[in-house]
């Protein structure tokens, strides 16, 4: 029997790897880990709704065998750079670290192309600083996907995303710009699956190049 935590679970990426253990038949259970309640449509999944800002009131919820974190928002919808930074590093921090305790075995973690703790960008610094962090937990297997630019039908509206997902695919054929290429919340729900089913690792970080294999 394996148990699974999905927290991000109604995101792009989430919510296509929510449905896609659904029909795992080697996944026994799925924790959907949220902020409100979410219908979901399998027997498997139990909706876990939390207090982001009280996760240690919550420890239990993040004891299985795989985490998956794909937690994430936007300066935008954060109200402020110090607002992603709490969502996006210390509660992803905070729930590797529950998990950890509760000795989860495997963590599969959702970064960013060009994650790096020393980048001008802060929104790069933060993803890089959160790899750093929770490499240093020491999960028996740690994978750490990099996508660029998410393509897929969100529940609000980026307009940066959405004039990137038109003209990146068009740029990307060129030269050189390749490796920048967008890719699907679905398809890196299919990787998230395929690497959690091994061959395991002790820590991987895997490029938008590999992700598309």
């Amino acid at each position: 029997m394996t148990t699974a935590i999905v927290v991000g679970a109604t995101g792009l990426i989430g919510e296509a790897l929510v449905e896609q253990l659904a029909n795992d038949n080697t996944i026994t259970k799925i924790i959907a880990v949220t902020r409100r309640n979410v219908p979901f449509n399998s027997p498997k999944i139990v909706n876990k709704v939390i207090d982001f800002e009280n996760l240690n009131q919550y420890s239990l919820v993040f004891k299985g065998d795989i985490l998956f974190s794909c937690l994430g928002t936007t300066r935008k919808l954060a109200g402020s750079i110090q607002n992603q930074r709490r969502v996006d590093l210390d509660y992803q921090y905070q729930i590797a670290q529950l998990a950890r305790s509760n000795d989860v075995k495997q963590y599969l973690l959702v970064s960013s192309s060009g994650a790096n703790a020393q980048s001008s960008s802060a929104y790069l610094q933060m993803k890089g600083e959160l790899e750093n962090k929770v490499t240093q937990l020491d999960f028996e297997s740690t994978s750490i996907l990099r996508p660029s630019l998410l393509l897929g039908h969100r529940n609000h509206f980026r307009l940066g995303e959405t004039i990137g997902s038109y003209i990146l695919p068009l740029l990307c054929k060129l030269p050189g710009l390749r490796r920048y290429r967008p890719i699907t919340g679905v398809q890196v729900a299919q990787k998230l699956v395929q690497v959690a089913k091994g061959p395991y690792s002790k820590h991987q970080v895997l490029s938008l190049d590999e992700l598309f294999r």
